[in-house]
């Protein structure tokens, strides 16, 4: 065989290869436009670990994928929101604002509590979203973790702050 012949072999394996994952890519895209609230693989497992304990929110993990106003730590510290009147209609609130988001959806919630799961539009991605108000303090404590992976490239800071915004 020439080396002319295993180049052609090679570019021939290599555009086939290109051609199967487009392919693939459009599959994906083409369901998750048409199926937008069906689970993939990236949604991971519901945590075991939210609510309210005691008055706190679950810490966050040493990873950099969540935000939590009762953090003590720079990288996961968030500031919490304020409000003014009682818990109950600050929550009513809050449930407005997180219902006009995409892709969303109300897991629970009580006069004072409230658990949303946030879902990425394209891949899947499911983040896990806790309100708590402490009417002692006058503030909703707040908690947002991704489920799965490293990073969130400040998905989850960036959408605590679109809601203090809309708040």
């Amino acid at each position: 065989m020439s080396v002319t012949q295993n180049t052609k072999k090679s570019i021939n394996w290599g555009f086939s290869s290109i051609i199967i994952f487009v392919i693939v890519v459009m599959i994906w895209i083409g369901v998750r436009i048409i199926f937008p609230d069906l689970p993939t693989i990236f949604a991971g497992t519901q945590p075991n670990n939210l609510g309210v304990n005691n008055g706190e929110l679950h810490p966050c993990p040493s990873t950099p994928n969540c935000v939590n106003s009762q953090s003590e730590d720079a990288e996961h510290a968030i500031k919490p929101l304020t409000y003014q009147g009682d818990a109950k209609e600050a929550i009513a609130k809050l449930k407005d604002i997180i219902n006009q988001q995409e892709i969303t959806q109300i897991v629970s919630e009580t006069d004072d509590y409230l658990y949303a799961q946030f879902t990425s539009h394209w891949m899947g991605f499911v983040d896990d979203v806790e309100f708590y108000a402490n009417e002692n303090q006058g503030v909703i404590d707040v908690r947002s973790a991704s489920r799965l992976g490293e990073s969130d490239l400040g998905v989850n800071r960036e959408r605590i702050e679109t809601i203090r915004q809309a708040f």
